[in-house]
């Protein structure tokens, strides 16, 4: 009896030290498991920091590699246009000598401050110079007819309209105008229009449309200049397809003149919906009415001042004629003009191409309707003045507003009835962004959705009644060894914490899509918002489109046709 006393007190010692053991091992687990419930949250929720954090660097670097490849663009633009001119000034910089002479031996003579003797010296030695160069000849002759000397006169003269028939015809044209040598001047226009295709025209006929529109001819050949302009659009005009054709050639000259929007506009519209680049290329459309608008109504606007003589009107042209419109040069100038777009472009070099084949201001032969068009839309270019830029859109204006009006059509059709919308996987759609309350209730269903699905996962495992069945065994087992009750313990506890801890981590889960739920919410109604702002901002820009056709029909060519340095008038008759 006595040991059995003893063994029992050991026992319950024993006992009570293992429980004093267990229960602190058990506050212990049962800590770090609220822990690693705890850290399993916080895990999950920097997932998603880290997955938007990711996309938005995503986003910045293809904003990133762009804007670099731009500065590149821009780099290399810069460095190309530099090595260009510098090229063009080694290869052709001793005809920039030659060009020099023509004015200033006809300015020279003016004022009798120059000896003839010199004039011809002067010329020679260009003439040695420039040894396949049209003007070169050019200046022999001049120069030897200012010497009466007919024969060296009419050497050189053959001599520079087997180099350039075109060119040294016109010149010679501008010269005996100069001198008012009128039956001179007819003979030489009449030689060059002879030479002219309308179909193929040399860029240096914008030197005689200048001279038509400004009033530089005589009465006479200003008449045979509008009888020729008038031939030349019924010879076009004959040809299969000639409406087409102008339509399409007027569409992408007006096309060039679209502005694109600013990035900042629009920014829930941009972001959430799949439909912005249709949205934003219809804008751009709409708001092209206004830009064509203020564009020909500013050339309209503008007044000619007309050349104090005819010899400063012929000089500015002669200028033109000689400096602007070599074919030899022509490659160069127009790998020039493609980088000073670029650079314009701030390194875009996929607009500065666009814009550089819309202007076509630099082929070495185009018809005469695609002249007018270079002359209206590119007079930077093509060294159109004012009074040929209004002659040209005046002759063309029933081109325009076809052009124009099918542009309308096509902008107006390609606007998107359905505006398509996604926030955080939830997709819908809208129309003009009065569907709010449709479309709050499906993005809350589909966000409750998401939440009870992602709840559902949030269960008791297989692994916890595992743990809460082999507690309630070991209680059963432990009346017959005592210590199972230990591990009966353990089980349980492990099933209850465990329980509580998904409690927990199912109420910090609604809690965040409630959040999520408002900030779609104020999202979408930022989206409508746009929507709506976009609808209204697309219409007031599209009631401009008449505007342009009201302008367009208060033109008429004759009004633009000549200025004033002739008293006479002469009349083009459609």
């Amino acid at each position: 009896m006595s040991n059995e006393r003893i063994i029992h007190t050991a026992d319950l010692r024993s006992i009570e030290s293992s429980l004093g053991n267990l229960r602190g091992e058990i506050q212990h687990i049962s800590g770090q498991v609220q822990s690693v419930g705890q850290y399993v949250e916080a895990v999950g929720q920097e997932v998603l920091d880290v997955q938007q954090r990711v996309d938005a660097l995503a986003k910045d670097f293809h904003e990133f590699v762009k804007k670099d490849q731009m500065a590149k663009e821009l780099q290399l633009a810069e460095t190309r246009v530099v090595k260009i001119r510098q090229e063009i000034d080694i290869k052709y910089g001793h005809y920039e000598e030659v060009r020099r002479r023509v004015t200033g031996i006809l300015q020279a003579v003016d004022i009798s401050l120059v000896k003839k003797e010199t004039i011809e010296n002067t010329t020679e030695e260009h003439m040695l110079a420039a040894p396949r160069y049209w003007l070169a000849p050019c200046l022999i002759a001049l120069a030897a007819w200012l010497n009466d000397n007919r024969e060296l006169a009419d050497r050189a003269m053959m001599e520079a309209l087997r180099r350039d028939d075109e060119k040294t015809s016109l010149f010679f044209a501008l010269v005996t105008r100069r001198g008012t040598r009128y039956k001179a001047s007819r003979e030489w226009l009449d030689r060059y229009f002879g030479l002219q295709d309308p179909h193929q025209l040399e860029r240096e006929m914008i030197v005689l449309i200048d001279g038509f529109t400004n009033g530089i001819f005589g009465p006479e050949a200003r008449a045979k200049c509008g009888k020729h302009i008038n031939e030349w659009i019924e010879e076009l005009s004959q040809k299969v397809g000639f409406v087409e054709e102008q339509q399409e050639q007027w569409k992408v000259a007006l096309e060039a003149k679209a502005k694109r929007l600013n990035d900042e506009v629009y920014p829930y519209l941009r972001q959430y919906s799949s439909t912005w680049p249709e949205l934003e290329t219809s804008l751009q459309g709409a708001k092209l009415h206004l830009v064509i608008h203020n564009y020909f109504k500013d050339i309209f606007s503008k007044e000619i001042t007309p050349a104090k003589s005819i010899a400063v009107a012929v000089d500015a042209l002669l200028d033109t004629l000689v400096s602007k419109f070599d074919d030899e040069e022509l490659p160069l100038r127009k790998d020039e003009r493609l980088q000073s777009l670029i650079i314009e472009e701030n390194g875009d070099r996929n607009t500065a191409q666009q814009r550089f084949n819309a202007e076509k201001t630099l082929e070495h032969r185009v018809s005469f309707t695609q002249l007018l068009t270079n002359f209206a839309m590119h007079p930077d270019v093509s060294q159109a003045s004012i009074a040929t830029q209004k002659f040209s859109i005046a002759l063309s204006k029933d081109w325009i507003r076809q052009a124009h009006d099918d542009l309308t059509l096509n902008n107006r059709a390609a606007v998107p009835k359905k505006i398509d919308l996604q926030i955080e996987e939830w997709t819908g759609s809208t129309i003009n962004g009065d569907n709010e309350q449709e479309l709050v209730e499906s993005l809350t269903n589909h966000i409750h959705d998401r939440r009870d699905k992602d709840l559902a996962q949030v269960r008791l495992m297989l692994k916890h009644w595992v743990g809460l069945a082999a507690g309630i065994i070991f209680v059963f087992m432990g009346f017959g060894v005592p210590f199972l009750f230990v591990f009966a313990l353990i089980g349980i506890l492990y099933f209850f914490v465990s329980k509580r801890n998904l409690a927990k981590t199912k109420e910090k889960m609604k809690q965040d899509y409630d959040k999520l739920l408002q900030s779609c919410k104020d999202i979408l109604r930022a989206v409508l918002s746009d929507v709506v702002d976009w609808r209204k901002e697309y219409e007031a820009e599209d009631l401009n489109a008449v505007k342009v056709s009201e302008l367009l029909d208060e033109i008429t060519p004759e009004q633009y046709t000549f200025s004033g340095l002739d008293n006479a008038r002469a009349v083009i008759n459609n």
